[in-house]
């Protein structure tokens, strides 16, 4: 079976925001850095060469195969801010709607900028998505 290839890492989190090229996108790097270590409680890190997360759980799927992976995080990626949502966004549906300017994927949250949603409104769901993940027993 193969190995997850995006593991934590001792990387520096501050090192890794501050080579961000784009202004923009650096400065709402260290905004969601702020935002989500208050949210969850923990520390960020990196998680491969370009995901800040913060805390971690367990996973184990029935084909076997398992792994560690973050509570909450994101990634300042040249096309857009990429916020992990792993509870998924089912039960969302209104606070999607509230957001404004986005995209998503399975459990990925693009956005352009920060100032394109409403900042109090990602705030609720990253908190509902942690809370969720804790609350399964899945999180440590």
């Amino acid at each position: 079976m193969a190995e997850l290839k995006t593991k934590k890492t001792a990387a520096s989190v501050e090192a890794f925001l501050n080579a961000v090229e784009h202004d923009k996108r650096r400065a709402d790097g260290f905004a969601l850095l702020e935002m989500m270590r208050e949210i969850t409680g923990e520390e960020a890190a990196m998680w491969g060469e370009s995901i800040v997360g913060f805390g971690s759980y367990h996973y184990k799927y029935a084909s076997g195969r398992e792994g560690d992976w973050f509570l909450a995080g994101f990634s300042p990626r040249k096309r857009n801010l990429t916020v992990y949502i792993m509870s998924g966004f089912d039960g969302y549906e209104a606070l999607l709607a509230k957001l404004g300017k986005h995209k998503t994927g399975v459990g990925c949250l693009y956005i352009n900028k920060l100032e394109d949603v409403d900042v109090q409104v990602l705030r609720e769901l990253i908190r509902r998505s942690v809370e969720h993940m804790r609350a399964s027993n899945v999180a440590s």
